[in-house]
């Protein structure tokens, strides 16, 4: 019984030293506009993190949570399409916004595209540094609503 605890239990209190190094912190950023209108655009973070949680909802994110599976993916995607750019990478960021900003009860006109930032966020001393790494070229949303 000892040597199972002591096998899960790292598992369940992860040790810093897991991480090999600590790099910037990813982000998706999206807007809807229309093509080439970036200039003063209101981009939005994909699925921003809640700022507080309950207990249960911690408890309830520890057993099932489909949602954040799927954004640790897209950050995959993100961080590789920064070190080792493939289609792919882009093809899945788009396909996933693209799902679930069309799902919502107001989606966007057809006549518009979408775009998508990686902006980087990294900690220099007390203050708090966004770069933007890259920014996508305009998915047209009409064409793409249909092929999801």
């Amino acid at each position: 019984m000892i040597k199972s605890l002591g096998l899960i239990l790292p598992a369940l209190i992860p040790s810093w030293r897991f991480f090999s190094t600590i790099t910037p912190s990813v982000r998706i950023e999206y807007v809807i506009t229309q093509l080439d209108a970036l200039t003063n655009a209101d981009w939005q973070e994909f699925r921003p993190r809640a700022t507080q949680l309950t207990s249960s909802a911690v408890i309830k994110r520890l057993l099932w949570n489909p949602h954040w599976n799927e954004t640790l993916f897209l950050v995959t995607c993100a961080e590789r399409l920064i070190s080792a750019p493939s289609q792919h990478s882009i093809d899945e960021i788009n396909t996933r916004l693209l799902r679930q900003l069309t799902a919502t009860p107001r989606p966007p006109a057809p006549s518009q595209y979408l775009y998508f930032r990686l902006a980087f966020w990294e900690r220099q001393g007390i203050e708090l540094t966004k770069t933007i790494e890259y920014v996508s070229e305009g998915t047209p949303i009409g064409g793409a609503v249909n092929d999801l």
